[in-house]
């Protein structure tokens, strides 16, 4: 989600934090820390190693002094570093690359424990109905899609992230939310 138009930018945030100000880090914290680790959840089927890979990701910005480089926003770039790091947690730890491969384990999301029961096994019902066809997606289409859902980057900025050219990331976002509203419209047994 982009900053409100009376809020600083997250670059000019990240320049304040090197200057100094921690309130400008909060204020970028809070701004990307849902998205991320949503997107790291997600991405890796394992909430440990998102949580792992998350605080890595904002400890290495915290040590850093680079900024976005290029045309690259602040949430590319944040992005840009937390993928690098779970690709290169399975490299160190000998696990073929999800993203090429199939690496289908089930995610364990904790539903908002708020609203009555029935609302709480309806909404648990929906995200694992969700969740299981979000692992249904090729690795590539996956990627994409949960880039440009939890991410909120426009294709450009995911074509650049990922390395891949424009057209293919348009087609692979286009045949995941195809496979998703399939497989979601399936009726579900009882």
């Amino acid at each position: 989600m982009p900053a409100p138009v009376d809020s600083p930018s997250d670059e000019s945030l990240l320049a304040r934090y090197r200057t100094g100000d921690t309130a400008a880090f909060e204020a970028l914290y809070a701004r990307h820390r849902q998205g991320l680790y949503r997107f790291l959840v997600s991405l890796s089927n394992k909430v440990e190693l998102a949580e792992e890979i998350y605080q890595d990701t904002w400890l290495s910005l915290i040590r850093s002094a680079t900024q976005p480089q290029g045309r690259a926003s602040f949430r590319t770039w944040l992005f840009q570093i937390a993928r690098n790091r779970l690709i290169d947690y399975w490299r160190k730890h000998g696990v073929h690359n999800p993203l090429h491969d199939s690496y289908d384990e089930q995610l364990h999301a904790q539903p908002d424990d708020s609203g009555s029961p029935e609302q709480l096994l309806s909404l648990s019902r929906d995200q694992g109905r969700l969740d299981a066809a979000l692992q249904n997606l090729p690795e590539d289409q996956r990627e994409v899609f949960l880039l440009r859902l939890h991410g909120d980057l426009e294709v450009p900025q995911i074509a650049a992230l990922t390395g891949v050219p424009l057209e293919t990331v348009k087609s692979r976002l286009r045949y995941a939310q195809q496979k998703l509203r399939r497989l979601l419209a399936e009726e579900v047994p009882v």
